[in-house]
């Protein structure tokens, strides 16, 4: 197993751009959630993915909230999709995106869905919609889609993260969340084999594990980062540096860390315990720069 550290990023650099590229040399990222009930979450996501240094940036989400999340976004273009009786993106949604998930370099789905029974009918949607070269995360409500879709999974898996904790891994694997805790990395490993795709093991301890079985430790985080919406911001820095080039492994761990370190920073800063997961997008790019 590898310790994830500073140090041990310097293997892995991120790709260079240069001064005169365009947008478009940075990537173009996707991020498809949000709910009437939680509609803030793929805001923090976007924060996230910008700040990682992704070039363009389009938000799909219910269409009621749709034109106040541009409003508060104006760096984004926003789609407004159909909405469930529930309040959730409607399962048929999918339909609407083809076109723009094809062209997409990253797609991000799941964050402030609640995962519906017709989650796999979307998941399956962007999977098929995806281009050659599209890279997936999959967060929060999504993951509960995945088992459904494992043959179109399984060819898109090298370029496919997923960010689970406990409780959705428990939901994922249909296992006990109580086992799961006792013992991620079990779980970790058997949903990256089960899935053939990147697993970010969220928790006190967090562990990454590629399909090839590849994994790394970090525990060096702070309590403050265990707070409403801060797993939302490491889902969309993590497809920020896949629209940039990142190879999935190598974007999950520098995501991790990252988020991890903006944590360190801001209770350095303001104290332990009181962090709010807007604040976290703001500190990526320093830290980007000085590693």
């Amino acid at each position: 197993m590898n310790r994830l550290t500073q140090e041990s990023l310097q293997a892995f650099p991120l790709p260079q751009h240069k001064q005169g590229d365009s947008k478009e040399g940075r990537g173009q990222v996707m991020l498809v959630g949000g709910s009437l009930s939680v509609p803030g979450a793929i805001l923090l996501s976007a924060e996230g993915a910008l700040r990682a240094g992704a070039g363009k940036l389009q938000i799909a989400t219910c269409r009621s909230i749709a034109p106040h999340l541009g409003l508060t976004m104006p760096e984004a273009m926003v789609i407004g999709l159909p909405e469930s009786d529930s309040g959730d993106i409607a399962n048929h949604a999918g339909e609407r995106l083809r076109d723009v998930v094809a062209g997409a370099d990253a797609v991000l789905l799941g964050p402030g869905m609640s995962g519906s029974d017709g989650m796999p009918q979307l998941v399956d949607a962007m999977l098929e919609a995806g281009g050659p070269r599209t890279a997936f995360v999959f967060d929060a409500g999504a993951l509960c889609g995945l088992t459904d879709c494992l043959s179109r999974l399984h060819s898109s898996g090298h370029r496919t993260v997923i960010t689970p904790h406990a409780g959705e891994m428990s939901r994922l694997l249909d296992i006990p969340r109580d086992a799961i805790s006792a013992d991620p990395l079990r779980y970790a490993r058997q949903a990256a084999a089960q899935l053939r795709c990147t697993v970010v093991m969220k928790g006190g301890t967090t562990y990454i594990v590629g399909p090839d079985s590849e994994t790394w430790m970090f525990d060096g985080g702070t309590i403050g980062l265990a707070t409403s919406g801060s797993g939302d911001v490491l889902a969309g820095v993590i497809a920020g540096l896949l629209a940039r080039g990142t190879p999935a492994i190598q974007a999950a761990i520098w995501g991790v860390y990252l988020h991890a370190e903006a944590g360190n920073r801001l209770t350095r800063h303001l104290g332990g315990i009181g962090l709010l997961a807007r604040e976290i997008p703001g500190e990526i790019p320093s830290i980007m720069a000085e590693i």
